[in-house]
């Protein structure tokens, strides 16, 4: 089995980018997009309708926004985990420690199945301004680093281009 992380920045191309590889590599009928998101505004439900476009009907979609493990141990084909970014804000916004996110992720990745990770780039900006904010990006940051340690793809998106890093 194996493990894939695509990131890159917001609006970058690693979503589409992450679904067609996935699609090319499943040999099963339909592949599971794990879909994290909660609607906390129109905006982001505008967001997720556009998402939803791009994957029409080539994915069974699981929404989940923080048992991911119970969710992904469950799936009989591969998943699309869309993705760690927006479950990260869901575990914070759930007053979820650090601890309880390295938890999850370690026992997901320890997993017998192929998982795609999509995971925004954060860090590469300016230090935020608010305590929030910092502790998202260095949980993001570290937890990437955890994902992308054990996986045994990792493609960097810009521009629409993914690039294979690892």
């Amino acid at each position: 089995m194996k493990k894939t992380l695509f990131i890159g920045g917001i609006k970058s191309g690693k979503s589409l980018n992450a679904q067609k590889y996935i699609l090319q590599i499943s040999h099963l009928p339909k592949p599971v997009y794990l879909a994290t998101t909660e609607f906390i505004d129109e905006e982001m439900r505008t967001r997720v309708e556009a998402h939803k476009l791009n994957r029409a009907d080539e994915f069974e979609t699981i929404e989940e926004p923080l048992e991911i493990l119970k969710v992904i141990s469950t799936c009989k084909s591969f998943v699309l985990f869309e993705c760690v970014s927006m479950w990260i804000n869901n575990m914070l916004h759930h007053k979820r420690s650090f601890e309880d996110m390295v938890r999850e992720l370690e026992s997901v990745l320890k997993l017998d199945k192929t998982i795609v990770f999509v995971l925004n780039d954060v860090g590469c900006g300016i230090i935020p301004d608010n305590k929030l904010a910092r502790e998202f990006v260095d949980i993001s940051g570290k937890l990437s680093q955890l994902i992308a340690s054990d996986c045994d793809e990792v493609y960097h998106t810009i521009a629409g281009i993914s690039t294979r890093i690892k």
